[in-house]
């Protein structure tokens, strides 16, 4: 599996939860927002973290953390993730995985061999306009609407979460969204922030005004939805 990050400590990734945070390489989306440039085109010269690196830190602060989250890039393209998550599991430690929901065999798969215990899914807009984020070549909305339904069926704890930026999302994309997420356990929105490592810096932050609405819009189909990172 290709590693590119490590954190070896964080109060923030895993919701409640004292965890070291893995970063893998590679990601199937170029979505213009996003933060981790050099994780979703590593460039030739990037620097791998070794597992033996990784597992010599959980096994030194175990006792202290309660789990890893595993995100990227996108975790669910590397076939030996299931792998790396049981030597994970072994030490008795939580997983919580970051996906964008294109591999819903493989999310499957972890949940019905217990291998994570949470998992967080972006959505990325509405069905009909994902791309406009995503930018995937031959892009088919099935299988992240597959990964969706799994989730949906609550076997384990989850969260949706969207990044909204002023230039992507009306408030009948946000509609839309609802409709498509109704019954989902918890939802949060992200407001963008402008960083270095942006893709492609054309989108600007969402005013909290306008995220408010946007709850509001969401309220009849979903009960718990939270704005995260907005002052």
């Amino acid at each position: 599996m290709l590693i590119l990050g490590l954190q070896k400590t964080t109060l923030l990734d895993y919701p409640g939860k004292i965890a070291t945070t893995i970063f893998t390489g590679g990601c199937n989306f170029k979505c213009p927002y996003c933060h981790n440039r050099d994780l979703v085109m590593p460039p030739a010269d990037a620097l791998q973290v070794s597992e033996d690196e990784i597992f010599e830190h959980l096994l030194a602060k175990k006792k202290i953390l309660d789990g890893v989250c595993i995100t990227g890039g996108e975790p669910t393209l590397h076939k030996d993730l299931p792998e790396f998550i049981k030597k994970v599991k072994e030490l008795g430690l939580l997983v919580k995985l970051d996906t964008n929901g294109t591999n819903p065999d493989m999310v499957s798969y972890l949940i019905d061999n217990s291998l994570v215990d949470y998992v967080a899914m972006d959505i990325k807009n509405s069905k009909e306009k994902y791309n406009e984020i995503a930018s995937m070549p031959n892009f088919d909305i099935r299988p992240i609407d597959e990964t969706v339904s799994i989730l949906k069926q609550g076997k384990i704890d989850y969260e949706f979460r969207t990044t909204i930026a002023s230039e992507t999302h009306t408030i009948e994309d946000m509609r839309a969204i609802g409709e498509w997420l109704s019954t989902a356990r918890l939802y949060y929105l992200q407001c963008y922030k402008e960083s270095p490592q942006v893709i492609n810096p054309i989108f600007s932050p969402q005013s909290k005004e306008t995220l408010l609405e946007f709850v509001e819009v969401l309220k009849p189909f979903i009960q718990n939805i939270y704005l995260r990172g907005v002052d």
